[in-house]
């Protein structure tokens, strides 16, 4: 009983919910300017890149951007506390304990570590890096020179074309439903994130899944320039049958994608 009452005031203590909504009001912001900034280019129009950098560029350039751009920062570290919170104590729910859910946790605390660390050095001033698509082929290239280099990015590649599949699909079951408590939300509420949680989380998955395919093309032909970051996985939209459109129909679902990450931070059980 003890046990069970600090998990439970663990899950619903004040500074646990603070960050993880700061952390989903953060992750809203970078995907929403994503979006548009890949409908610019599907409209053919002069942007940077369509990717978390250019998102942070964008940012930038606005009114007290620099502040904004801090504040992304700092909301993508509680992002990293709120999930390093759930390995130590287990996610909301019933089954938030397991060890597949505490794993799952990790995952994403590692994640959200490289984007926090990638907006702070923007903000601080170093430009954050290169370009994510810079990125993607030289880690691809070092990893190629590694023992067995061509299997491990092969197998990293699966990994992230089946977490954008596995996404993509929760998403389009209404999955993400279970982590909400909406209890006095209208039911016209219900119906409008119902529908952002599923266009926004399928357009989502399949940047992730075409990503994760691009990588283990680079595997296949051994040549790290085959390899994709957000900006040209996206600019790839527009390479197929369906053109442009393509592009946008993703562009607009990664703003919605957003849009949901705000409701999320409103209604999230954490």
């Amino acid at each position: 009983m003890a046990r069970e009452g600090i998990r439970t005031a663990s899950q619903g203590g004040t500074g646990r919910a603070v960050v993880a909504r700061c952390g989903l009001a953060a992750r809203g912001v970078l995907y929403v300017l994503t979006g548009v900034l890949a409908a610019q280019v599907a409209f053919g129009e002069p942007v940077g890149e369509a990717d978390r950098k250019g998102a942070l560029q964008t940012l930038a350039g606005q009114p007290f951007g620099g502040v904004m751009v801090w504040a992304v920062g700092v909301g993508l570290v509680c992002m990293v506390l709120w999930r390093l919170a759930e390995v130590a104590f287990g996610a909301a729910g019933p089954k938030g304990g397991k060890a597949g859910k505490r794993l799952a946790s990790a995952g994403r605390a590692v994640f959200y570590t490289a984007a926090a660390s990638s907006v702070l050095s923007f903000a601080a001033g170093s430009g954050g890096g290169g370009s994510g698509d810079d990125q993607s082929r030289d880690v691809t290239a070092r990893a190629l020179q590694l023992p067995a280099g061509q299997w491990l990015v092969g197998a990293v590649g699966a990994g992230i074309a089946i977490a954008g599949v596995t996404i993509a699909v929760r998403a389009a079951q209404r999955r993400f439903r279970k982590h909400l408590r909406m209890g006095g939300a209208s039911a016209r509420w219900r119906k409008a994130v119902d529908f952002l949680g599923v266009t926004g989380g399928v357009a989502r998955g399949a940047v992730f899944a075409v990503a994760g395919g691009f990588v283990c093309y680079a595997a296949w032909r051994y040549d790290p320039g085959q390899a994709k970051g957000v900006d040209d996985t996206l600019r790839s939209f527009t390479e197929t049958p369906a053109g442009p459109w393509l592009l946008v129909a993703v562009a607009v679902g990664l703003v919605l994608f957003g849009v949901f990450s705000w409701a999320m931070a409103r209604w999230r059980e954490v």
